[in-house]
């Protein structure tokens, strides 16, 4: 494990972009093809997988002009994954009236429709969830593979180095 730990050190940010764009995808692709509206704290799962996607982008960058930094980068990026997955985990705690929410909703550019007077406007609500599977919803999907690549960028950055000898 150590071993496959040092041969992902370098190529960590490639790894962490690829898993959270994954994440967006699908999420996207749930509003997008499945009429899935995202509530107001989908959305804010979302922004935690794009600073790791920008976060990424920028430890891909470092990497090139400091490679010793690979450690400081997988750590970096095992702390905003762990933020995204504490963020899914507050939502699971909402969907399960584990914890109570005020829910706010936030309209971006891309949200704005013509004007229709006889049309509705319903802001999703964040303590039911949209999907499951196997009773798991969504917000919970997100947490465990959050969880699970924080778990593997920690790994990644505490893993020791090959010996030789």
């Amino acid at each position: 494990m150590q071993d496959l730990a040092h041969k992902l050190r370098p190529n960590w940010p490639l790894v962490a972009l690829l898993g959270s764009g994954a994440l967006l995808a699908g999420a996207h692709a749930f509003q997008r093809f499945g009429g899935l509206a995202p509530c107001p704290l989908c959305l804010d799962q979302r922004d935690w997988h794009w600073g790791v996607v920008g976060a990424s982008v920028i430890g891909v960058a470092l990497l090139r002009f400091w490679p010793k930094g690979e450690r400081w980068v997988a750590g970096a990026l095992g702390l905003a994954l762990l933020g995204a997955a504490c963020m899914a985990l507050y939502h699971v705690g909402v969907e399960q009236h584990w914890v109570a929410a005020q829910c706010e909703a936030d309209t971006g550019l891309g949200d704005i429709q013509a004007f229709d007077p006889h049309g509705t406007f319903v802001t999703p609500s964040c303590d039911t969830p949209a999907w499951t599977m196997l009773g798991i919803s969504m917000a919970g999907y997100n947490a465990l593979i959050s969880l699970a690549l924080a778990v593997a960028s920690f790994t990644v950055a505490l893993a020791p180095g090959r010996r030789h000898g």
